[in-house]
């Protein structure tokens, strides 16, 4: 069974349609919170999501979207695009973002936000934070997001190791405790602009980061248009 792990969509159309293009042929499509929030399109995206058969968690921009106090924690360009956020969805956008659960486990896996003992704020950001956070949970991998970074924390024995995963590098999950992040779809900060995802395979226990570039500039003319805030746009180009 091949899953397209996606996290941080962000309201990207471009960014989640190019991502799902480029997985293929995949078992099935698994997210893990923010998928609306800065970007132009949270209706469409959502809608996307939902044709194919998306699972997963409700992330801290989700939940500002639907009225919740963690728009109180957003810088100011955060908190103006959640509040037109708020404006634009729909009652079915409104009722699938309702819907998401904070934490989900699916068989030997957690999917979360944030982290496992703070879903909607913790960020997960050294080995020793994603120790204690595999200490909170009874599966051995964690798939989360949030930090728009993908890396890779895992246990074996008694080492922690830390990779940050490139485009097509693979991590064997057999034997081993791990916290993945994906890395972002609709908007990266590891410094590549291209939407980051992985693939999990649960038979072959692998997990492999993938990057697709996507129509920036059109994503940027939309939320030019829709007047979200121009840094929002901007940081696209380069994703920091």
């Amino acid at each position: 069974m091949r899953i397209a792990v996606l996290s941080d969509i962000h309201s990207n159309l471009e960014a989640l349609t190019a991502v799902l293009a480029h997985a293929g042929s995949v078992d099935a499509v698994w997210q893990l919170g923010d998928v609306v929030g800065y970007g132009p399109e949270p209706d469409a995206v959502v809608a996307t999501l939902s044709a194919v058969g998306a699972v997963g968690v409700r992330g801290n921009h989700d939940a500002a979207a639907l009225g919740g106090p963690e728009i109180e924690w957003f810088n100011p360009d955060a908190r103006a695009a959640a509040e037109w956020t708020r404006d634009q969805l729909t009652g079915d956008t409104r009722a699938w973002l309702s819907a998401l659960p904070e934490t989900l486990a699916i068989d030997d896996l957690t999917l979360v936000h944030g982290s496992p003992r703070d879903p909607l704020r913790e960020y997960i950001t050294s080995a020793a934070i994603a120790r204690a956070n595999l200490d909170e949970v009874a599966t051995p991998h964690v798939l989360h997001g949030h930090t728009h970074v993908p890396v890779a924390f895992s246990v074996e024995g008694d080492r922690m190791g830390v990779v940050a995963p490139t485009s097509g590098s693979t991590l064997a999950l057999a034997g081993r405790r791990a916290l993945i992040n994906p890395g972002s779809v609709g908007q990266p900060r590891d410094g590549d602009p291209r939407a980051a995802y992985a693939v999990l395979d649960i038979e072959r226990q692998t997990v492999v980061g993938r990057r697709i570039a996507y129509d920036v500039t059109m994503t940027q003319a939309k939320m030019r248009e829709a007047g979200l805030p121009d840094r929002l746009a901007t940081r696209l180009s380069s994703g920091r």
